[in-house]
């Protein structure tokens, strides 16, 4: 029998590390085996060798995978949805850390695609409700899928924006989180190969300058929030004062990502004359 340590010495052309994920992959085993060594029977290496195959054409390593590890959750990935960035898991840990001296009871969670946000906040608030919205039928059946998967109870709706919220909601939620499309147009083509030939487009481009999707956002949150809540918006390097411009009345900040460039929108509403009991 062929051994895993003889399949991926022979893959030249790839990333050892990745080499021996697409290896754990399709064998199911450890990442300690397969350095070490197991015999693959002959359907695990047909398995491994799609891989490859699918690799070499640029297609994303957490595509062929299945799935990508968020927080504390797992979440299954495929075309359909955007594979879930460092920065966007940075996203959530800031939430979390907003929200260490109180417990949220609405969160809202816009553009979810692969329902991350809303299913890692869902198990850090167990108490809170939970509403998602992704204008993707195809995105928002990923989401559902992975939230049941975690044992998370979200409520997952599909249309733009805040408009398939349910309207009893507005005005009481404590924390709105988003990572929308921020890429413009005519930065698309510029974009690796990796990302602009495989995730889906209409979750990357806002338009023409990029922050088209953000300014809805800002435009409208003041309405849903109640006082005191919370939005954390991913935005792109470039869009830090266009973005904190974008929202109302209140207190707007620019976060940085772990790598120090401009990547989160944190905008507190606290509009004048009213005081938030729980702050």
């Amino acid at each position: 029998m062929t051994s895993s340590v003889e399949l991926i010495g022979s893959v030249g052309d790839l990333p050892r590390h990745e080499v021996e994920r697409l290896m754990m992959s399709a064998t199911g085993r450890s990442r300690t085996e397969v350095i070490v060594g197991v015999d693959l029977s002959d359907e695990q290496r047909a398995r491994f060798a799609a891989a490859v195959r699918r690799r070499r054409t640029g297609e994303p390593l957490q595509y062929i995978e299945g799935s990508v590890p968020f927080g504390e959750v797992v979440l299954s990935v495929d075309p359909r949805v955007l594979v879930p960035r460092p920065e966007t898991e940075q996203l959530f840990e800031l939430a979390v850390a907003l929200l260490a001296d109180r417990s949220p009871e609405l969160i809202v969670d816009l553009c979810t695609g692969s329902g991350a946000l809303a299913i890692a906040l869902a198990r850090a608030f167990p108490r809170a409700t939970v509403h998602a919205t992704e204008l993707s039928a195809d995105a928002a059946d990923v989401a559902s899928v992975n939230a049941a998967a975690n044992d998370a109870v979200v409520a997952v709706h599909v249309g733009d924006l805040f408009a398939p919220l349910p309207s009893e909601i507005r005005g009481a939620v404590d924390l709105l989180v988003a990572n929308p499309p921020y890429v413009a147009t005519s930065e698309f083509a510029g974009l690796p190969a990796e990302v602009r030939e495989h995730e889906p487009a209409m979750a990357l481009i806002a338009g023409d300058d990029g922050t088209e999707i953000i300014r809805r956002i800002g435009a409208e949150a003041p309405r849903w929030l109640r006082p005191g809540g919370i939005v954390i918006c991913e935005i792109g390097e470039t869009q830090a004062a266009a973005a904190a411009a974008a929202f109302g009345d209140g207190e707007a900040e620019v976060r940085d990502d772990l790598a120090g460039r401009p990547r989160f929108v944190v905008w507190r509403h606290t509009p004048a004359g009213r005081v938030d009991s729980r702050s």
